[in-house]
């Protein structure tokens, strides 16, 4: 069996980012040259699917101000992985970052997760000896 590579598990997640899987509020302005934007929360999640470890949220910040949430992951011993770091623009910062519980259930941008989920796990199921790994989730 084949393991399952953390470059394995980005190139599915990058492969399936589209304007569907974003923040509805922001799906008008989704832009294959800055695909990552607004993916955060739902890559995430996936992310935890697949790893487990912790959801990390962080503030964005302009010019001081909080204007929204960035989400990424935290792993054992501290290895962070953030696939949607490269969204922000030289003047919004991300700044905090503390663990969050996983919510019992999706509410907020479920259809675009449960998509985001459906299409990296196709992808990841495309490699030899993924199969069974990926059928349990």
């Amino acid at each position: 069996m084949d393991p399952l590579l953390l470059t394995d598990i980005e190139a599915a997640i990058r492969s399936s980012w589209d304007a569907d899987t974003t923040t509805p509020a922001h799906r008008a302005h989704w832009d294959p040259g800055n695909p990552a934007r607004d993916q955060c929360g739902v890559t995430a999640l996936v992310v935890n699917d697949l790893l487990g470890g912790e959801l990390i949220r962080g503030e964005v910040r302009i010019d001081g101000e909080r204007v929204d949430y960035h989400w990424w992951n935290r792993l054992g011993m501290g290895v962070e992985i953030d696939l949607t770091r490269e969204q922000f623009a030289p003047h919004e910062t991300v700044s905090g970052g503390v663990a969050v519980e996983r919510p019992a259930e999706i509410v907020r941008l479920r259809e675009e997760y449960e998509l985001l989920r459906a299409r990296v796990l196709d992808g990841l199921r495309g490699r030899t000896g993924v199969e069974a790994r990926t059928a349990a989730l």
